[in-house]
Parts: C-alpha cells; structure tokens; sequence
C-alpha cells in the first residue's frame, strides 16, 4: 500500500515575535481541517490555492496573499500546485479535526 503523499513545511527564520515556514503541496495533498489560535498570513508565491472554509472557498494564486482568522476552521488544498510562505505569531498553537 503507498503512502498517502504529505504536505512540504520547511522552517525558515523565527524572530522575537513571527515565524515564517514555506508550505508547498501538489495535487492530491492537502491538509486536514484545522484551526489556530491566532490569525496568520500566507503569501503564495508559485501556483495557486484553494482555502476551503465552511461558508467559502477563496481561490490565492503566486503574487497574492490571504489573512487566515484565528479560531477558524479550514482546509489548505492545492489547485493544483503551490509554494507558499505562512507568517504566524510564534506560540501559535494548532487544532485538527479528528
């Protein structure tokens, strides 16, 4: 049985008060529903993403940014490709669905 294919997070710099971390994933691979405690922000820097929350499905694609709410429940898919760059709060703390 193959392995189901996982999401690319590579830590990049951490200051006193922000992290970034490049997140890059292909078709077929997204993350599962989750929220954080703090909104934070991804700056898409190749491809395009879809952010899959309750109520709406805002398309981001390379040059563009999305501010993720805090305590917002969502999905990460790729559509079809991205590389991305997520600034968040350090300590920022993170819940998946079961």
């Amino acid at each position: 049985m193959a392995a189901t294919p996982r999401p690319q997070v590579t830590e990049l710099e951490q200051g006193e008060v922000f992290e970034t971390k490049r997140m890059e994933a292909i078709e077929g691979v997204q993350w599962p529903p989750h929220k954080a405690s703090h909104e934070s922000v991804l700056v898409v820097t190749e491809g395009r993403l879809t952010v899959e929350y309750p109520d709406a499905q805002p398309v981001v694609q390379a040059g563009e940014s999305i501010v993720i709410p805090a305590d917002t429940w969502h999905e990460i898919v790729p559509d079809p490709a991205f590389s991305a760059i997520h600034i968040m709060p350090k300590g920022i703390r993170f819940t998946f669905s079961a």
